[in-house]
């Protein structure tokens, strides 16, 4: 008994002992500050701006990163998705010697309840709130860069947000560029389930069939946040329909979160919690709406950037949905190599269509 004892004992000194110096790990990797932009050389580029800073927007503490290679370039509020999940630390995490900061100036915003800008406090929060907020963002980018209007780029649930932005604020923006464009996400996941499910039948993955076969995509309840935190996130990486293509890898997302110097070791805590508040309070919102009913004409330029294996947002319905669009200049770009995740995976090729939209909404 003594002995059964002492090696449980030992074995749960063990895992605290290893959870301690992971924790340490994490804690020197979080000073808060961002990585200086650096040549391909290694040097430091004396024009460039790397800010980490706070901006009180509507009554919350919302923080913020600006990346530029030079601060004269267009400007581009880029919002995340998730909801609930900045981004900066996984494009980070991907960049290669080619950056969208060499052509623009970037501002990745933590929105509301979400990374940094998370708050205990925050007990409710609406659609509209997120409009106006980012309606404050952008006012404050145009006077702090001298701009008279800037781009819109949403990602995922971000795409979901710009769209509604960009259907209330046209006046200033160029142009709204979505990645991974939300569109029915309601009917996109059931039409995710119905891939992954064929999918492994065809493949004879007999769990995953097991899996989804208890599963009802027609339920009222259908996708409950059970089965977006488990079956889909787990089988969408698995077959590469999800975040990303190729050699997807939750863990390796939540590592890039951990090691991203931007944020303090308690802002990282807030990360996760964050996400949790979104899956909750925001989500709904996108799977309740129907762009295709509610947000088709537009009197700005509406550009559309999507993986061609994406199921996490069907790529199927983001081309149908353009097709529908009534704007005064459109196009959509479909990445062959991509899943949900084009700017990360195919950045390059992502960049020169950013370059190509910005000459196409300047003339």
């Amino acid at each position: 008994m003594k002995k059964a004892v002492k090696i449980i004992l030992i074995t749960l000194g063990s895992f605290f002992a290893l959870f301690l110096m992971i924790c340490i790990f994490i804690w020197i990797n979080s000073p808060g500050k961002l990585k200086p932009l650096k040549d391909e050389q290694g040097h430091v580029i004396s024009t460039a701006l790397t800010e980490k800073n706070w901006l009180e927007i509507n009554g919350i503490q919302q923080g913020y990163f600006i990346r530029s290679e030079n601060p004269e370039n267009p400007v581009i509020l880029f919002l995340h998705g998730g909801p609930g999940s900045p981004e900066l630390p996984l494009i980070e995490a991907s960049e290669k010697a080619e950056r969208l900061e060499k052509y623009f100036t970037l501002c990745y915003w933590d929105q509301r309840a979400a990374g940094m800008s998370f708050s205990s406090d925050i007990d409710s929060i609406s659609l509209n709130d997120f409009v106006e907020d980012t309606r404050v963002m952008t006012e404050y980018l145009m006077q702090k860069f001298g701009k008279q209007k800037i781009y819109l780029m949403g990602h995922s649930w971000g795409s979901y947000l710009g769209v509604k932005v960009a259907e209330k604020y046209p006046e200033f923006y160029h142009a709204y560029i979505g990645i991974g464009q939300v569109t029915n996400q309601r009917l996109s996941e059931q039409l995710a389930y119905d891939y992954m499910l064929n999918h492994a039948r065809e493949i004879d993955d007999k769990k995953a069939v097991e899996v989804f076969e208890q599963i009802d995509k027609n339920a009222a309840s259908f996708p409950d946040n059970a089965y977006l935190m488990g079956a889909r996130s787990a089988y969408m990486n698995k077959y590469g329909v999800g975040v990303v293509h190729e050699n997807a890898s939750m863990g390796k997302l939540i590592w890039d979160v951990f090691m991203f110097k931007g944020y303090t070791f308690s802002e990282k805590l807030k990360y996760p919690q964050g996400n949790l508040f979104a899956l909750e309070n925001v989500f709904p919102y996108v799977l309740e709406d129907n762009l295709f009913e509610s947000s088709s004409v537009f009197s700005l330029p509406i550009y559309v950037v999507h993986g061609a294996y994406d199921y996490q947002v069907s790529h199927q319905l983001a081309q149908q949905w353009m097709d529908s669009v009534d704007a005064p200049e459109k196009a959509f770009y479909s990445f062959g190599n991509s899943a949900h995740s084009p700017n990360m995976e195919e950045s390059e090729n992502f960049i020169a269509v950013v370059k190509h939209i910005a000459e196409r909404a300047n003339n």
